[in-house]
């Protein structure tokens, strides 16, 4: 009865104090001690100020558990709490707290009003937490709070200088603007525009361009039709936005505030452009689409990639430019000329080709590609020239200079421009960035599990100066081969046959790697083309069998590659080359080196269809299903266990005497893939793929009903 009683009175306490004298005369009774500290905490949520609520968050961060376990709760509970919204902004602004405890104050800001302003609800527009009783009832910020949190978050955001939690900050602004904007805030954008006019204080500008980005981000992937107030924000705050980007583009103007805004400004840009050019509403786009309005623009683009950017030593502005690699790449002004090229090489892709172009947007493809993509080359080669100088470039920047490039090739005007530098970015850019660095080399001996995953992983093409040179190269040769195929063969043969002639100290081993990696790259091309394709043989005999008993680990690794991008070659002989290949990958798959290992196990997928390569693969069956078992259980990788499952396609009829050693080997790696799957896509992926090599398994013993028994104590479990 009194457990009812307090249940009943707690909750009525949190609409009515009136309530609380008594809940204390139940529990003066002496029971229900075991739900003391919850009542004891949700009383004080009803009566805490800002204060209390700085002290909370002091205590969360206490070594001391009986400070901190209690703190955390309360922490936890802050929805329930009127005006806690304000009381964390509060908190969060105030310069005289602890940093940690304003960051903390900013995070669980950001994280009531992303969860906690609006009702969610699923893709079928229906709450997406049904409630089931009242205790279980989902509690919202109310009105009130909103409509100060709005008049205020703004003012906090524009005034701080901490970057973490001015950023917790942006991104409460971007939650609440998701469900808010324009209808509930319709002050926001004026106030922002406000700011940025007043260009005195260059806190305040950045902060403001900040939270303007994160509204243009509201409506970056919307449709077109769903882009009307983003249109409305290109028009009033362009104008704005221009001559302030005209300004930190000075050649005079070195600041690292400069380059912050500046930052900002071309983000604001790439929000509101990369997916469609803004318009009226109308489908016209007359803000940007008239590629005359966007002249300035480009000269922007173009004159922050051209910036000169010294090393600290020479005392040349901008001055005090970073030494480390990760600081570089983070560095303002690199950062500016990321987004430079980022932003032209969009442009190019979706508007500049007029053959890809939509209607509307001929016009503006047919100018772009005959007078902006033109100017924007010579900038772009100079960039691609720094490393071979001896000077600093970022991958990033390298990586999309080089697919700007690669835009350039397939179009006439353009390519006209490119032709007399071929050389210089096939020999001087092109192949030195497909080369190993002493980086990747070190990577590949101290830490192979992250030399596999950089080299495997599917975002690659997105970052990788590697990936977009070898692209670069391969749409060279596609789209004109006849000017550079022939010299660029001869190039790489020349590596290979200097790399046999000369002793063992003067090999250059990273030239080869390269070397074999351009040829690999083009393996669809020379398959396909006879004049090549006969001399392959012979390439493959000379220059890639060695290299699976080379002292090189990486060696080893690319000849296994290699023999993935030309496993259909026509053997001439008797099929003893193919023998020997088979033999010498199978030797590969316990290879000290584990990137070897990984490279071994996918080549031999694709030489197990090959014309008498079953007869030399089924003795050794049970040695090779062991070794890949032992390689899945070092690493999880999707692709190993692909080439797993072909293997078990292929030898269906020999796989039953296996079927429970596999079945047991492939659940226990589908648990340990699926445990780490959270915080790992890669096991996520071999997760996935280790229940297909399962169906592989039960498709081989389909004869077999009386297998299916024995497998049951293994499959239900994962059912």
């Amino acid at each position: 009865t009194y457990q009812r009683r307090v249940q009943r009175y707690l909750t009525y306490i949190i609409f009515d104090h009136a309530f609380l004298p008594i809940l204390i005369s139940c529990l003066e009774v002496g029971v229900l001690i075991h739900i003391g500290s919850d009542i004891c905490s949700k009383v004080h949520l009803q009566t805490m100020n800002t204060e209390s609520l700085h002290v909370i968050l002091q205590q969360s961060f206490s070594p001391d558990a009986k400070l901190r376990d209690p703190a955390e709760k309360t922490i936890k509970n802050l929805k329930h709490v009127k005006s806690a919204t304000i009381m964390l902004l509060q908190v969060a602004a105030e310069k005289q707290v602890q940093f940690e405890v304003r960051q903390a104050a900013a995070i669980h800001l950001k994280n009531l009003c992303r969860e906690h302003w609006v009702e969610r609800v699923s893709i079928s527009q229906v709450p997406s937490s049904p409630v089931s009783s009242e205790n279980d009832k989902e509690y919202y910020i109310s009105d009130g709070d909103k409509d100060d949190l709005r008049l205020n978050i703004v003012e906090a955001l524009l005034s701080e200088h901490e970057k973490s939690v001015r950023d917790l900050m942006a991104e409460t602004v971007y939650s609440i603007a998701t469900h808010d904007y324009p209808d509930k805030w319709p002050n926001l954008l004026p106030t922002l525009l406000q700011t940025i006019s007043q260009a005195s204080d260059h806190l305040r500008v950045h902060n403001a361009l900040l939270a303007l980005r994160k509204i243009c981000k509201r409506y970056e992937y919307k449709s077109r039709e769903q882009r009307g107030p983003l249109n409305q924000i290109v028009t009033q705050s362009f104008p704005l936005l221009l001559p302030l980007a005209q300004r930190l583009c000075d050649s005079n103007e070195h600041s690292l505030e400069a380059a912050l805004m500046l930052k900002q400004i071309l983000k604001i840009f790439w929000s509101s452009t990369q997916f469609y050019l803004p318009g009226d509403g109308s489908g016209n786009s007359v803000t940007l689409g008239n590629p005359q309005a966007m002249q300035p623009w480009f000269e922007i683009l173009q004159v922050a990639l051209v910036k000169p950017l010294p090393e600290a030593c020479t005392g040349q502005p901008p001055l005090n430019q970073p030494t480390d690699v990760e600081e570089r790449n983070a560095w303002p002004w690199w950062r500016v000329k990321k987004w430079s090229v980022q932003i032209m090489s969009r442009l190019f892709s979706r508007y500049g080709i007029p053959s890809y172009a939509e209607d509307e947007f001929k016009d503006f493809a047919a100018y772009f590609s005959q007078h902006v993509a033109l100017n924007f080359l010579g900038p772009v080669c100079e960039t691609l020239n720094l490393r071979p100088s001896g000077q600093f470039c970022t991958d990033r920047v390298v990586h999309l200079c080089l697919s700007f490039v690669d835009l350039a090739v397939e179009l006439a005007p353009t390519y006209k421009v490119l032709k007399p530098h071929l050389d210089f970015l096939l020999y001087k850019v092109c192949f030195p960035t497909m080369c190993l660095t002493p980086a990747d080399t070190d990577l590949f001996e101290n830490d192979p599990h992250e030399f596999i995953h950089r080299q495997n992983s599917p975002m690659a093409d997105f970052y990788d100066p590697r990936m977009s040179a070898i692209t670069l190269v391969t749409d060279l040769v596609k789209h004109r081969g006849q000017d550079v195929t022939q010299a660029l063969l001869s190039f790489l043969t020349e590596n290979l046959q200097r790399y046999n002639a000369v002793d063992d100290a003067s090999k250059n081993h990273l030239e080869k790697e390269g070397s074999l990696l351009t040829i690999g790259s083009l393996s669809e091309y020379l398959l396909s083309k006879k004049k090549f394709a006969q001399e392959l043989e012979g390439m493959l005999v000379t220059h890639v069998f060695p290299d699976f008993v080379s002292p090189i680990g990486y060696l080893r690794c690319r000849a296994c590659w290699m023999v993935q991008r030309f496993s259909t070659v026509t053997w001439s002989d008797d099929g003893s080359r193919l023998k020997n290949l088979i033999e010498l990958v199978l030797q590969r798959l316990s290879d000290p080196a584990l990137p070897v290992q990984i490279e071994a196990s996918k080549a031999l997928r694709y030489l197990i269809g090959t014309e008498g390569a079953e007869t030399v693969l089924l003795p050794f069956l049970p040695q090779i299903l062991n070794e890949y078992f032992r390689i899945m259980n070092e690493i999880g990788n999707d692709e190993v266990v692909s080439a797993l499952q072909a293997i078990i396609d292929q030898f269906g009829d020999h796989i039953e005497p296996h079927a429970l050693a596999l079945i047991t080997q492939l659940s226990n790696a589908f648990i340990t893939y699926s445990n780490a799957a959270d915080d790992d896509d890669d096991a996520a992926m071999a997760a996935a793929q280790c229940l297909e090599c399962i169906s592989a398994v039960l498709r081989g013993i389909c004869e077999r009903p009386d297998l299916y028994k024995t497998l049951e104590p293994q499959l239900l479990p994962l059912i």
